[in-house]
């Protein structure tokens, strides 16, 4: 938002609250076509630029924790808000801090920080047969990449620097029946299927070492725009398959699906106007949530929230079927970060359980996550255990805490946010002031300080 003061489109997404007289009634008046009311929300929600009073959330934090001597986060996402920006929220939140170890880690993108690079990437564990993700971390000067050196004169063109591949592209269709719009299908590199990671390539002239991790990455990148259109469509055009689950789940009455199913064609309708002007990091699920929730205030919220809660039990069947076969094994970005000199962590295992039993080698787990805190005493014991007994793995493992803090969610009006992801921050774990955590803890000399001196020497090498 370049505007000094909030834009009109701003204006839209925040009005006075009203009660819907009449449901039945607003539905059937609600236009097929797009309103400027909802292209304008719609824009507002696509501009990464923030406005003063967003910068002004994101820098102003709501507590601070004067005592707090070390800040160790090592699992947060800048997504589009300027590091600057969260710095100064860092320091406002920790003035007394003495030592840290901050590494950022963007869904399937290299982000660093003072140093440090890091990625959090989707991929699956064939041996069990699901979805998992990693964290991966590395000293900077690890994964730079490098400007590529000119081919030599007298080197034959099939010995040059092999050109990066293309990451899978987008192929729209025309608006059919239902005015949906949007990608119906992937377009591969070269000598890649559908069904199948593309084989990223090797520059031999380039000297990139982290050239091939980069490939992987641009490929799963694409994932989360494709579910999302994979997530409009299944609302748009209902199946038992995907909507009766979710119809049954949530209780979704005739109203709420009437509403979503024209509120999601509208949107899919907009994601093909503005297509262009849409950041690839924005083309996610929750792009959807957003909108919906732009329209608060005219109308009900008890009634918006049964249609969030429903097209959420849809996103979820539509996750559940996505193809595995479409990511990278986590064995294979496990031993690109190891032979880069970078480092492993499994975030929140406990929605991930049967990861405990891989013996992959990696290099800490994580024992409490805002999404994952039931289990953390238990969880630190799976490690004690693990470092004391045989295994794949010759290194120590080490305890982490992830804050998950995605800091986009801090750019929106305060009476929007999801309060649960709204209360994340960065380097904020309470878990490692709990007494029974401590005293687990304290067991095996772990605590932030160890972690931290512990895992710089790791990346180090």
């Amino acid at each position: 938002m370049t505007a000094t003061n909030r834009s009109p489109a701003m204006k839209i997404v925040k009005p006075v609250a009203r009660q819907c007289a009449n449901l039945e009634e607003r539905l059937r008046a609600l236009p097929d076509d797009i309103t400027e009311q909802e292209d304008a929300l719609f824009r507002s929600l696509i501009v990464t630029e923030l406005a003063p009073w967003q910068a002004e959330q994101v820098t102003t934090p709501p507590s601070v924790h004067e005592s707090q001597r070390e800040v160790l986060a090592t699992h947060w996402h800048p997504e589009f808000v300027p590091m600057r920006l969260i710095r100064q929220r860092i320091e406002a939140m920790f003035p007394g801090r003495e030592s840290e170890l901050i590494i950022p880690t963007q869904h399937n993108e290299l982000t660093s920080w003072d140093g440090y690079t890091g990625v959090e990437v989707d991929c699956y564990s064939s041996g069990f047969n699901q979805k998992v993700q990693l964290l991966l971390h590395f000293e900077s000067r690890r994964v730079a990449p490098v400007a590529p050196a000119a081919p030599a004169a007298h080197m034959p063109p099939t010995a040059q620097a092999t050109p990066i591949p293309q990451a899978a592209q987008v192929a729209h269709s025309q608006p059919d029946a239902t005015g949906l719009t949007g990608p119906t299908e992937a377009i591969f590199p070269t000598g890649t299927t559908p069904g199948s990671p593309p084989q990223p390539a090797f520059s031999l002239l380039s000297g990139d070492r982290a050239h091939t991790l980069r490939s992987m990455l641009a490929h799963t990148r694409k994932y989360r725009a494709s579910q999302l259109y994979d997530y409009v469509r299944a609302v748009v055009r209902p199946d038992d398959n995907v909507a009766g689950p979710a119809v049954r789940e949530t209780g979704a009455d005739d109203d709420v699906l009437a509403f979503a199913r024209l509120m999601t064609g509208k949107f899919a309708r907009l994601l093909e106007t503005h297509g262009a002007a849409i950041p690839e990091d924005m083309v996610k699920n929750k792009l959807l949530r957003n909108f919906i929730d732009g329209l608060r205030g005219d109308w009900e919220d008890t009634f918006l929230d049964r249609v969030q809660a429903y097209l959420k039990a849809v996103k979820e069947q539509v996750k559940r079927r996505f193809p595995l076969d479409y990511f990278y094994r986590a064995t294979e970005f496990i031993e690109e970060a190891h032979g880069l000199g970078g480092c492993v962590v499994i975030p929140h295992p406990e929605q991930f359980w049967p990861i405990l039993l891989a013996e992959y080698d990696v290099d800490g787990y994580e024992v409490w996550n805002p999404q994952s805190s039931r289990y953390t005493e238990f969880l630190i014991s799976v490690v004690n255990r693990k470092n004391r007994g045989p295994g794949l793995s010759r290194r120590e493992i080490l305890v982490f805490m992830g804050d998950d803090c995605h800091l986009g969610e801090k750019t929106r009006p305060r009476e929007q946010q999801d309060p649960e992801k709204a209360a994340r921050e960065v380097g904020l774990q309470p878990a490692w002031d709990d007494p029974a955590v401590r005293k687990r803890l304290s067991l095996t000399g772990v605590s932030r300080t160890s972690v931290i001196r512990d895992y710089r020497a790791r990346l180090a090498g």
